[in-house]
């Protein structure tokens, strides 16, 4: 069981930070070999998503209200560990994702750019694509809004 943990930039601990960027490193560059500026400067403005197993962070997003991200409140950086997707944690992550937003942000609009073969992914949890696909850090991204 996955145990969710919402936090701001300025409350997570030095040990959860570099918990979640261990886990967007090990997944976003070393496992699907792309080379980009994960450290954007957005995690500052962003609530962060956590979910732990056994005291690991295994699954993460962050999410953003309207505005700071696109002009609907936005939900990024979504990750699991490799060895614990068999659990579905990405839909645990997802669903306290949109809760949050609701929550803390009071809106039910989401856009996400989520990456093309995740789409049916995304579909199960209420989004739908919207314009055509294009490259983002050279994979294949396509917009997608909920609400």
């Amino acid at each position: 069981m996955l145990q969710i943990k919402i936090k701001y930039f300025k409350d997570l601990t030095l040990e959860e930070l570099y918990d979640l960027l261990q886990l967007r490193t090990a997944v976003f560059v070393v496992e699907q070999d792309c080379v980009y500026q994960d450290l954007d400067g957005k995690d500052k403005q962003a609530l962060h998503v956590l979910g732990f197993k056994n005291n690991k962070v295994v699954a993460y997003t962050r999410i953003f209200k309207p505005g700071d991200y696109f002009e609907a409140s936005s939900i990024g950086r979504v990750v699991v560990a490799k060895n614990e997707r068999q659990f579905k944690y990405g839909y645990d992550i997802m669903k306290a994702s949109i809760d949050a937003i609701e929550t803390h942000f009071n809106t039910s609009k989401i856009k996400i750019s989520a990456q093309v073969y995740l789409k049916t992914f995304y579909k199960n949890l209420g989004f739908h694509g919207v314009g055509e696909p294009y490259l983002e850090d050279d994979i294949p991204h396509i917009a997608m809004i909920k609400g």
